[in-house]
């Protein structure tokens, strides 16, 4: 039913791949079933050049080791218990990354509500970085694999033409970038994050 896209689609410079990715499918394919959700909301983080990225000043550690690495691994790290999962894009050795904020279920919707919890609305399941992985059982095991890869992968969706553009979330600390136009998503779509 999904096919993973190819790993030329994540050469694309960062902030025309942060758009791109919007419409795109997040699949992952679990033992209990297939569960996939549209792409909706991302977060460019611009390497070495942005206060707001973990790889600032090419700031490189085990946790931002594959950033370097090239376009489309995925880089998985941990935030207050959430695990948060981006795409590393740009060159080889420029340590980008794009987070993926926001996801709309369309694939696996009773797998998610009994990762999510039932007693939660549809719209909250999917609606923030560290929700969505729950939901989608999106683990730092991760870190390091390919989004061409199975069993979790992007896979060609339609593209988004209302697109909202806006300063990232949550990084108050960062001085000037706070406020870069970095954030991109899916105009009006209700599952994007409450920060709007």
């Amino acid at each position: 039913m999904f096919t993973p896209v190819s790993a030329k689609f994540f050469e694309a410079p960062t902030l025309e791949l942060s758009r791109s990715l919007l419409g795109q499918i997040l699949v992952h394919e679990l033992p209990e079933g297939i569960v996939a959700g549209r792409i909706v909301e991302t977060e460019a983080y611009m390497g070495a050049d942005d206060r707001a990225a973990h790889s600032f000043g090419n700031r490189r550690t085990k946790r931002t080791e594959v950033m370097f690495g090239k376009p489309g691994l995925v880089y998985t790290y941990q935030m207050h218990t959430h695990t948060l999962i981006n795409v590393v894009s740009g060159p080889v050795d420029t340590p980008r990354a794009i987070l993926i904020r926001a996801v709309e279920p369309v694939e696996g919707i009773d797998l998610m509500a009994k990762l999510r919890g039932k007693h939660m609305p549809i719209k909250q399941w999917t609606s923030g970085p560290g929700k969505l992985t729950k939901a989608m059982g999106i683990t730092m095991d991760y870190y390091g694999h390919h989004f061409t890869e199975r069993p979790l992968y992007i896979a060609e969706g339609d593209p988004v033409h209302a697109v909202a553009v806006g300063p990232r979330v949550g990084i108050g600390n960062s001085q000037e970038a706070v406020h870069y136009p970095y954030r991109f998503w899916e105009s009006d779509n209700p599952f994007v994050s409450k920060f709007r």
